[in-house]
């Protein structure tokens, strides 16, 4: 019976033009071999399976070769090259330092430095997983790594750069290797099957690639895999069905069944996954990449980030017309909620399913949103309109608003959608005030009056609407703002300008922070948009206590706070001198 030797060993790069994806370190190393600029030591960094140890064997290979070709290639002809291919060269040491990563292994290995190379120009030690040595191997190989005899030359691989002692870096060229590129890994396993006369289908070669995660040697051992499975004939299922993993076309069908909002549909097509063996979270995980694609295909510098057979992107291409901008952040931000609170939920099937309620009512929610009366920039933003839920710069924010609402089976009406927002309240509660001073009198809340039309303001009318405001922080929870612009003077300045005294920096700044919030409340009230609020910082009206007496001191506080007074009456509380 012949030997099989798998696709990773049999198809392994024997010369450089034959590395796949690292055409930058390619280049560079056949640069210093012509130029002769060889380090002493090389770090080769980069994930598993990418070529770093592949890369290692060809440069010792190279550098010993006797007859180099006229692009810098070892000739594979020479006494240096046979003997490198038979496995069976004297002057190139490969050492595993996963399983030889003691002091001894290592003064060893130096211990051998000190003799010539037999016949070739360099002696080569080629190091793999050079991260698992120990810091007393690492030391006692310092002193080498830096000088060693001119025929000596060191390859080192790591798949953890970060594990290597910076003594050691600082000593080697470092070369960074990058992950195998979905379509470089494609057109390898096609060059294998026109080798191997292996019929695939081009889009569940994408999917081995993709399965693969970047690695080309994991690639190879997945495509070997499916041959032994298939035969000579690779099909887009067979590689599903092999590898465990869910079909395109369910996630095409979920997507059209959440923006029609079909709940039934949708839940049918979960339960017909489960059955099928698959795990909800595999299922959510997968929804969310496409909701990714569907998301990149969506302008066309971003087709590039779409990595899938050329007939799966075109249906990608197809629905993407069907969905919105808006509906695909918000759903991706849910699937991702939904995603991390899985492990900890009791209930992990309806914690999916409830998710897939709330996808299909997604698109009335924003449909209904949208249908808010817009209007001019400048008056939405003296205002301070609700924004609907579109697209949001942040995708949290959006998802907030949304959440809510999706979480009741019977959606309100367009008013109810968004979450009151502080000012909402804050209008609701001057609305109850001024009914309470004015009873039977209609309250107009709303924002609509002109800029043009805007009415002489007095003090006292803004005081009367200022003393509304701040009892309304008290009650809402902002007790310490509105204890601080009570103390503070105000000032009149006409036409229509209130000017407040603060005392320090930090009260500037949480008032600044509340200013979007009462700014459109006092220029809607006194029906005048260019009213003005102006602050100012007057810091010596800080009172410094430790220069006056206790009992002025106590004087002081009861002032702020008339409460302590009754205590020290009740008390018969007295200053201790």
């Amino acid at each position: 019976m012949e030997n099989f030797v798998v696709s990773a060993r049999k198809y392994r790069p024997s010369r450089f033009d034959t590395v796949i994806g690292q055409e930058h370190v390619v280049q560079t190393l056949k640069n210093a071999i012509k130029n002769r600029h060889l380090a002493h030591a090389f770090l080769f960094c980069g994930p598993r399976g990418v070529g770093k140890t592949t890369s290692a064997r060809l440069l010792a290979k190279t550098i010993n070769c006797t007859n180099l070709s006229a692009d810098f290639e070892a000739c594979n002809e020479c006494d240096s090259c046979k003997a490198f291919n038979a496995n069976a060269s004297f002057n190139i040491y490969e050492l595993d330092a996963a399983s030889n990563n003691s002091v001894d292994d290592i003064r060893g290995l130096v211990e051998q430095v000190r003799y010539a190379p037999q016949g070739a120009q360099y002696k080569i030690y080629i190091i793999d997983e050079v991260h698992m040595l120990s810091s007393q191997a690492f030391n006692a190989f310092l002193k080498t790594l830096e000088e060693p005899p001119p025929y000596a030359k060191f390859i080192l691989a790591t798949t953890e750069k970060h594990k290597i002692l910076p003594t050691i870096l600082s000593r080697c060229q470092v070369f960074d290797f990058h992950r195998i590129k979905i379509e470089d890994a494609v057109k390898q396993l096609k060059e294998i099957c026109q080798k191997e006369q292996i019929e695939a289908e081009e889009e569940a070669l994408h999917v081995i690639a993709k399965k693969a995660d970047g690695a080309m040697r994991d690639a190879l051992s997945i495509f070997d895999r499916i041959v032994s499975f298939s035969g000579y004939k690779i099909t887009y299922s067979d590689v599903i069905n092999n590898l465990n993993m869910l079909d395109y076309d369910y996630y095409f069908k979920a997507v059209n069944l959440t923006i029609t909002g079909n709940i039934a549909g949708s839940l049918l097509l979960f339960d017909e996954i489960l059955n099928n063996g698959f795990e909800a979270q595999h299922f959510l995980l997968g929804f969310a990449e496409h909701l990714r694609n569907l998301m990149v295909c969506k302008h066309p510098d971003t087709l590039k980030l779409l990595e899938v057979a050329p007939n799966v992107a075109g249906k990608f291409a197809q629905q993407c017309q069907t969905t919105s901008s808006s509906f695909l952040l918000n759903a991706l931000n849910l699937i991702n909620q939904t995603e991390l609170g899985y492990r900890q939920s009791k209930n992990q099937r309806l914690h999916v399913e409830l998710t897939l309620m709330k996808l299909c009512n997604l698109s009335r929610v924003i449909q209904l949103s949208t249908q808010q009366p817009m209007v001019d920039e400048k008056k939405k933003t003296n205002d301070l309109i609700v924004p609907s839920i579109g697209i949001s710069n942040s995708p949290n924010e959006t998802a907030n608003k949304i959440a809510p609402i999706l979480s009741e089976q019977n959606i309100p009406n367009p008013s109810a959608i968004n979450n009151l927002s502080a000012l909402e309240k804050l209008k609701a509660q001057v609305a109850k005030n001024k009914e309470l001073q004015n009873p039977g009198e209609p309250i107009q809340t709303d924002t609509t009056s002109q800029e043009t039309n805007n009415e002489e303001v007095t003090l006292d009318q803004f005081t009367a609407i200022y003393n509304i405001y701040l009892n309304s922080l008290e009650t809402g929870g902002k007790a310490r703002l509105a204890a601080f612009l009570k103390e503070s003077p105000v000032e009149w300045k006409a036409p229509s300008t209130a000017i407040i005294e603060l005392k320090s920096e930090m009260e500037l700044e949480m008032i600044n922070e509340e200013r979007i919030n009462f700014m459109p409340l006092f220029r809607s009230k006194l029906n005048n948009y260019q009213f003005e609020i102006e602050f100012t910082v007057n810091k010596d009206r800080i009172v410094n206590l430790s220069r006056i007496s206790k009992s002025d001191q106590l004087k002081v506080m009861i002032e702020k706070q008339p409460i302590l007074g009754e205590y020290v009456q009740t008390l018969g509380l007295e200053i201790d001198y």
